[in-house]
């Protein structure tokens, strides 16, 4: 099984994680991946990732069904936008 490096940049936290994955890696593991080494205790389901500007909505398609390619950028970010003070 190919794997597939990408690197997911966590708006919570401002952090690029770079993983490189199994290519038939779901895309709600990835999310729970990147909670985990950005140490946070959310739900990651109220998280969407965003790919070349669109959102990856189906998340228990993997990587590769879902077309992400080797070194591609991810953007993961609460589903529910936070109020700027």
């Amino acid at each position: 099984m190919p794997s597939i490096p990408v690197r997911v940049m966590l708006t919570d936290l401002w952090d690029e994680f770079r993983l490189d994955l199994p290519s038939e890696t779901p895309l709600s593991q990835v999310k729970q991946q990147v909670l985990d080494l950005g140490r946070l205790s959310a739900d990651a389901a109220k998280y969407e990732v965003k790919y070349r500007g669109a959102q990856l909505s189906d998340e228990t398609r993997s990587l590769a069904d879902l077309g992400v390619v080797k070194n591609a950028a991810l953007i993961m970010l609460p589903r529910r936008r936070q109020p700027v003070k």
